[in-house]
Parts: C-alpha cells; structure tokens; sequence
C-alpha cells in the first residue's frame, strides 16, 4: 500500500486557510519576480470559503496583487444558463475575484450551456487550456462525506480526463437546497478527472466538520479506490490534507 497523504490538524480552520494562504501568495510573488504567473486549480462550495476570505485579505491588507494568476475551475453543471447564480462561476465571482484584482481573461470556467453534442470537444480544450498554461501549480480540493472529488463519480478509471458525467441521485439532493428543490438541479456536469488533478505539482485537500470525518479516514487511512476517489491522492508525492479536530476524529494515529 502506498505511503498516507501527509495530513495537518488545526484547532480552527482558520488558522489552516491561512498557511494555505500565505502559501499560495509566496508562490504568486516568487512567480512575479520572474515574470511568469502562478496557475491556480480552484472549488466551488462552502469548504474553500475561509480560504478565499483569506486571500482576499492578502489583496487588501498586503497588496497581494493577483494580476499574474491563472485560474482553472475543478467542475460545472451543464443545462444552466450564463450567469446563473447556482452556478459556479457566479460562486467565484461572488466570493473571491470580484473582490481582487485578477484579469478576467486569466479565470477559466467549464461551459454551463455546452450541447451534449459539443460536449467532448469542450473538455479536449479545457484540457488544452490547462497544458498552454504550463499546468496547476496549486490545486485546492474539498471532500465529499464518502471520500469522493467533487462531481466524480466512483469506479471511474484514475487516468481520466475532463469528461461530462451523470450526477447521482445523492449529489442532485445535496445540491437541492440551492436550486430551489431537486427538480430544479441539473441532471449532468462536466468535471475535471483523476488524470487531470493528478498532474497538479501540489494538492491540498481542505475538510472541515465531522461529516466529513469518514471519508477523511477512508482517504488517508484505508487501501487506494477509486470508490473513495481522493483516496487516489496517495499516488501524489505533494498531496496534502488540511483538517480541523471534528473532521480528522475518525483517525487512528492524530
């Protein structure tokens, strides 16, 4: 069995988003004083909230300037229409780059509005787009409560790529509350895959709250699945997890 991802337990997820933060903006200066740019893999959701605060405190109080930063987001509905409020780029925009001073034409997003049809062609570039950048300097991942990336769903092989995928059931109700009810969640999204986060040259795994204690244990602790997907981070020499005490309470050694 591979060696366990290196993990850090915080009293408070704070104090974790601000190592990460601080992290993240030595990468974006060091990259500054060579005139190259900093390519940044990012999510959605509530888990990275802290962290996104946190760099935008950086912006304000530090003058972090984000001008040489690239972003590439981790996933997308399909079916909603531009601008969507559910939608993850409304999310990004909302919470973190309207509140810095990153080009628009430097955040990447996967299409909402992409035909079925057109579908395949649009993630072949997205990845294109990510490899003409140079790759992810910096992925930050959340967890699902049963160890799953994002919209990925189990059993899917770990050198995939970016693909459209059919949401469960279970996804479509977590998602529910912001949708107006389930019927109105969109059945499919387009996501990045293991192949692609895995090319990443560091990952950090953020996980907050007991509910989230399960698939940490099963990700750090139990054997590489892809039924636990980020369990797959194992195989990455700088994968990191960055856990409170509720979500790290299922590990034996702490």
């Amino acid at each position: 069995m591979p060696p366990p991802p290196r993990y850090r337990i915080f009293s408070i997820r704070d104090s974790a988003c601000a190592q990460i933060a601080a992290e993240i903006a030595q990468l974006i200066r060091d990259r500054a004083i060579l005139g190259q740019t900093a390519v940044l893999g990012l999510v959605a959701g509530k888990t990275p909230l802290p962290l996104y605060q946190e760099l935008i405190y950086l912006h304000r109080e530090e003058r972090l300037s984000f001008r040489n930063v690239v972003t590439f987001n981790l996933d997308e509905y399909q079916g909603l229409e531009n601008g969507h409020p559910a939608g993850f780029r409304s999310f990004m925009q909302r919470n973190l780059f309207d509140h810095i001073d990153i080009p628009p034409r430097n955040t990447h997003f996967l299409s909402t509005t992409i035909s079925d049809a057109k579908a395949f062609g649009h993630c072949a570039h997205y990845e294109a787009k990510i490899a003409h950048a140079g790759g992810i300097d910096y992925q930050i991942l959340g967890i699902g409560r049963f160890g799953e990336i994002g919209f990925i769903e189990p059993e899917i092989p770990l050198d995939t790529r970016t693909h459209r995928v059919l949401l469960s059931h279970r996804l479509r109700q977590d998602a529910a509350g912001a949708f107006g009810g389930i019927q109105q969640v969109p059945t499919h999204a387009i996501t990045m895959g293991y192949g692609t986060i895995l090319e990443a040259r560091k990952i950090v795994v953020l996980a907050w709250g007991t509910l989230k204690s399960r698939g940490v244990r099963r990700a750090i602790e139990g054997p590489v699945t892809t039924k636990v997907g980020v369990s797959c981070l194992k195989k990455h020499p700088a994968a990191q997890f960055f856990l409170d005490g509720p979500a790290a309470s299922r590990l034996k050694h702490q």
